[in-house]
């Protein structure tokens, strides 16, 4: 099967041997997303709604970059570090999503980045 390596104009140097987002057959996987500026460093440390949005953002850039809109995403693995930030993150996901949602299940786990409070990874199904 052939697969298209999906890297958005922009795009900072990832932190390990990842490519943002692998579209095959259709499929487009998005990697674990961090709220990251181009040099790797966390955005908007301690502001759990803030650092959503740069995520949501920065996947709908690799979901565009491959031929999709965010109606595409058909489902999100959400990482978050404290379920004190539950409320904040699913307001912000909400205005990304606000007809029919994904699928997606919700974890609480470290994350790579201390200061990080959400990561997020799609799928989303372009071209249907």
């Amino acid at each position: 099967m052939p697969k298209q390596v999906v890297i958005p104009p922009g795009t900072g140097k990832p932190l390990a041997p990842y490519v943002p987002g692998t579209l095959a057959d259709g499929v487009l996987y998005v990697s674990g997303t961090l709220p990251l500026d181009a040099d790797a460093n966390v955005v908007h440390v301690g502001d759990a709604g803030a650092q959503t949005r740069h995520v949501l953002e920065t996947i709908k850039g690799v979901v565009e970059a491959a031929g999709g809109t965010m109606d595409d995403v058909t489902f999100n693995h959400v990482f978050l570090k404290d379920w004190a930030d539950y409320a904040a993150i699913n307001a912000v996901y909400a205005d990304y999503f606000p007809g029919e949602k994904p699928a997606r299940y919700c974890i609480q786990c470290g994350l790579v980045k201390p200061d990080a409070l959400v990561e997020i990874a799609s799928v989303a199904h372009i071209g249907r």
